[in-house]
């Protein structure tokens, strides 16, 4: 997640010479995400942890008082993109998602990326296990 133009349609959209602002203050981001997610633990204050019932969410805020972005490693059930559509909506952020074709997160499609991603997990797995 990272401050990006909002009327950009792709990342291949974003101007050569965009230079995204700051996110905010470390404590202002925690209680954000805490808005929608409640339970993360913070106990380091640079990556939160999140448990659901059928996925998991660590947030990667980095080391700098004043977060730049925040990387999301997202694992599990198709809830956790609801999670994340309903964050960067609260916080009127923008999101990369690699597995969708604009290159940016989708929140109507953003369930299809993460099944995507997990079939290729597993695709990945069954071959290790069978060498």
């Amino acid at each position: 997640m990272q401050d990006m133009p909002l009327d950009i349609r792709g990342v291949s959209d974003i101007p050569d010479d965009f230079v995204p602002r700051p996110l905010g203050l470390r404590a202002d981001i925690i209680g954000r995400i805490r808005e929608v997610a409640p339970t993360t633990d913070f106990s380091d204050p640079s990556w939160g942890t999140l448990e659901g019932p059928d996925f998991s969410v660590e947030f990667n805020l980095g080391g700098d008082e004043e977060v730049t972005s925040l990387a999301l490693h997202v694992r599990g059930g198709d809830a956790a993109a609801g999670l994340v559509a309903d964050l960067l909506d609260r916080c009127e952020w923008r999101a990369f998602d690699a597995s969708s074709e604009s290159g940016l997160f989708e929140p109507a499609s953003a369930s299809t990326g993460l099944s995507k991603w997990r079939e290729y997990r597993d695709r990945v797995l069954r071959s290790r296990n069978a060498g």
